[in-house]
């Protein structure tokens, strides 16, 4: 990630048509015990709030804020206990309309979240929903927990 920085013209544009950057949060209750996440709608599948860099955002745990607080419709904060960023991911993004298949390289941040969730977002037991990638989110906020 830290050499595509340097390689891509506009790492932090969507418009990067190979790869480029996101941001996202995995959002957990105040006991850790449930994550919160939304029905990707294009890709069909639970995963935690998260997306694309925004002009007005100043920074990626910014960007990652604003994603968890419209996906989910919570109060938010980052978690004061966790690395920041939590976790880094790079995973491919298949073709969909007029977007080619390319890379979104996520950078990921533990946020707290408090309230109900909207409309496509859900709390789930840790661990429970998901996919791969979550299970590992869950597994590090385990960790996290125990040390």
């Amino acid at each position: 990630m830290l050499r595509l920085v340097d390689e891509l013209e506009r790492p932090l544009s969507r418009d990067e048509p190979s790869a480029h950057f996101t941001a996202s949060a995995f959002v957990v209750d105040e006991p850790h015990e449930r994550c919160c996440l939304v029905e990707h709608a294009k890709l069909g599948r639970l995963l935690q709030p998260g997306g694309h860099l925004e002009d007005a955002d100043e920074s990626l745990e910014a960007a990652a804020l604003r994603e968890a607080r419209e996906e989910t419709e919570l109060d938010v904060a980052l978690h004061p206990d966790a690395a920041r960023p939590f976790d880094l991911d790079i995973h491919e993004i298949p073709k969909y309309r007029d977007e080619p298949t390319h890379w979104h390289l996520d950078v990921r941040y533990l946020v707290i979240g408090f309230g109900d969730p909207g409309a496509g977002a859900a709390w789930y037991p840790l661990g429970a929903g998901g996919d791969e990638s979550v299970g590992r989110l869950a597994e590090k906020v385990r960790s996290l927990m125990t040390a």
